[in-house]
């Protein structure tokens, strides 16, 4: 019985190391959060319905410029996936909000997203403005993460917490 405890303890440990050194999130990660504003124009409601493959966040409705926002840790195997349905008016969209593998380097412990008829964009922290444009899933032309000129907003800033900035 000892051997097989020396065996799964040394396992455990194996992979915990090979996560630290892959650059992946360790035990210790911290909670993401991810708000999603209605970015498209006065008097159109947004209704968004998140999911992931535990939980369901339920439908809510996001009068201009308000947000929904929800947090949890990512999982410790770089998997973690939250996903929206996004509709209004005769539109019907869907997106993947969160990607673990994808928005760890590039919104970290943020991420903030606004969201317009073209698609969403993410608060880029550096700089402060919504300039990581994507198109929504499926449309066939998704470029995720590159800033697509296709998917950029223009709004005014008034709801904005801090400097952050429309895109431009």
């Amino acid at each position: 019985m000892l051997s097989l405890d020396r065996h799964l303890f040394s396992f455990v440990l194996l992979v915990f190391l090979i996560r630290l050194c892959d650059g992946g999130p360790g035990v210790f990660e911290k909670k993401a959060d991810v708000k999603i504003i209605n970015g498209l124009e006065a008097g159109v409601d947004l209704n968004i319905h998140c999911k992931s493959k535990n939980d369901d966040l339920g439908t809510h409705v996001l009068g201009f410029d308000q947000f929904f926002e929800f947090h949890f840790r990512p999982n410790f195997w770089g998997t973690t996936l939250y996903f929206c349905r996004f509709w209004w008016e005769s539109e019907s969209h869907w997106f993947d909000i969160y990607v673990q593998k994808r928005d760890v380097g590039r919104c970290n412990k943020k991420c903030w997203w606004l969201v317009g008829a073209a698609g969403p964009c993410l608060l880029n922290d550096k700089i402060g403005v919504y300039d990581i444009c994507d198109n929504w899933n499926g449309d066939g032309s998704s470029q995720v993460g590159i800033g697509n000129d296709t998917a950029r907003i223009y709004n005014d800033s008034k709801y904005l917490e801090g400097s952050e900035e429309r895109g431009k």
